[in-house]
């Protein structure tokens, strides 16, 4: 399996919604971090629905390296964001 590009090397923190339906990148390909935006067409990624059961902040992982995917696991710590293609 090919790994995604490393987004950014920062979690994107940001108010979601209780009940809405959200699309995560896991490619990496996104202009739309940490959203799919469709840029992995052609690839072997897909994007990761899921919804919060609370209306809060949430950190979300833009370095595509978590095991916990949507959330930041702080797994980008150490990590390069990769040049953009």
């Amino acid at each position: 399996m090919t790994l995604p590009i490393i987004a950014d090397v920062t979690p994107s923190v940001m108010e979601l919604e209780e009940g809405k339906d959200y699309w995560w990148c896991t490619c990496g390909r996104s202009q739309s971090q940490p959203f799919c935006d469709g840029s992995h067409a052609g690839t072997e990624f897909t994007p990761q629905q899921f919804t919060v059961d609370r209306t809060k902040n949430y950190a979300l992982c833009r370095c595509k390296r978590t095991e916990n995917g949507p959330f930041c696991d702080g797994r980008h710590k150490g990590l390069e964001p990769d040049a953009p293609t």
